[in-house]
């Protein structure tokens, strides 16, 4: 059977080091599943990591291009332009294609990131995937209030509206998404993918994460995050764009419609608080994921242990 292995993982635990790793290893091609990465432009703030020079690569017209990153392809990085919206089942539809080719080409294909609805639907297919945006009814549904939205929903499908928390409830975006997939009431999406999985998750105690991101919050501040934010304003992205609500990007918007060294570190403060808010919620999402084979980054010998489980995997049938 063909397989796939999973790397995943809340954010700043080294999960692309790893990958890259293992892809020299096992004769692989890394595909991103994060959903600030898709964005062209947003290189510092994601954390894509590329060496200087580093050019986008077409494979053909059917598939995005992919980086090489020390000799190693990596897919999904700049899918689309972050004046567009970008969904998962487009992200599916593009994570499917790429799999394919690296299975065609007789290498193993390794999804990784910390998006997980991404992972999963990449891996298990998410049924209203296939919903098409109802622009108008998007436009009838601006301005109401998510208490309202909520109401619609609840007549439309009561199911689907007991079971969002209270971040959804509060999240005009996601009830809009919710009652324009109710009133399509579409069975048209994604089906599992018929493949042998590994997931490998990557875990480090809470205290050691916050430090990680907070290190490397700094990093990206001192590598260009203003100007990178600069030029994608000056490239005609807007404040109220989907790209530009990722953590990291957002928390500047103050500071450019009101320029002034002095919020530089209520920025910083605000980013990484941000981010730790962010790396919990990942890890509620993964730890619900009972595939998953974790190891803790703190532990000496983590990348061998991971090297002999996926080895034992990966030669126990082809490719």
């Amino acid at each position: 059977m063909k397989k796939l292995l999973v790397i995943c993982g809340p954010t700043a635990t080294g999960k692309t080091f790893l990958a890259v790793r293992l892809a020299k290893r096992f004769k692989g091609e890394i595909i991103s599943a994060d959903s600030r990465q898709v964005y062209k432009g947003m290189d510092i703030g994601t954390g894509k990591d590329l060496t200087e020079g580093a050019e986008l690569k077409v494979q053909n017209e059917k598939s995005p291009g992919y980086y090489a990153v020390n000799g190693t392809k990596i897919w999904g990085y700049d899918i689309t332009d972050p004046k567009k919206g970008f969904s998962v089942g487009q992200y599916i539809k593009i994570a499917r294609v790429v799999i394919d080719n690296i299975w065609a080409w007789r290498k193993l294909p390794i999804l990784v990131g910390g998006t997980g609805l991404y992972i999963k639907g990449a891996v298990d297919g998410i049924p209203t995937a296939g919903v098409k945006p109802n622009l108008n009814l998007r436009k009838s549904l601006e301005g109401k209030t998510t208490e309202e939205l909520f109401e619609i929903l609840a007549t439309s499908d009561a199911v689907k509206a007991a079971s969002l928390n209270s971040s959804d409830r509060k999240n005009p975006r996601r009830l809009i998404r919710a009652i324009e997939v109710a009133l399509q009431n579409s069975k048209t999406g994604s089906s599992k993918l018929d493949a042998d999985v590994l997931f490998i998750g990557l875990s480090v105690p809470r205290k050691i994460l916050n430090e990680r991101i907070d290190q490397r919050v700094e990093q990206r501040i001192k590598s260009g995050m203003e100007k990178e934010i600069k030029a994608l304003l000056a490239g005609g992205v807007k404040w109220g764009s989907q790209a530009m609500d990722a953590l990291g990007y957002k928390q500047w918007e103050e500071y450019f419609k009101k320029p002034g060294k002095d919020l530089i570190k209520e920025i910083v403060e605000t980013w990484k608080k941000e981010e730790h808010k962010y790396a919990k919620r990942q890890m509620t999402w993964f730890k619900k994921e009972k595939r998953i084979n974790w190891f803790d980054i703190t532990d000496l010998n983590f990348e061998k242990s991971v090297e002999s489980l996926v080895n034992k995997w990966y030669s126990n049938g082809d490719v």
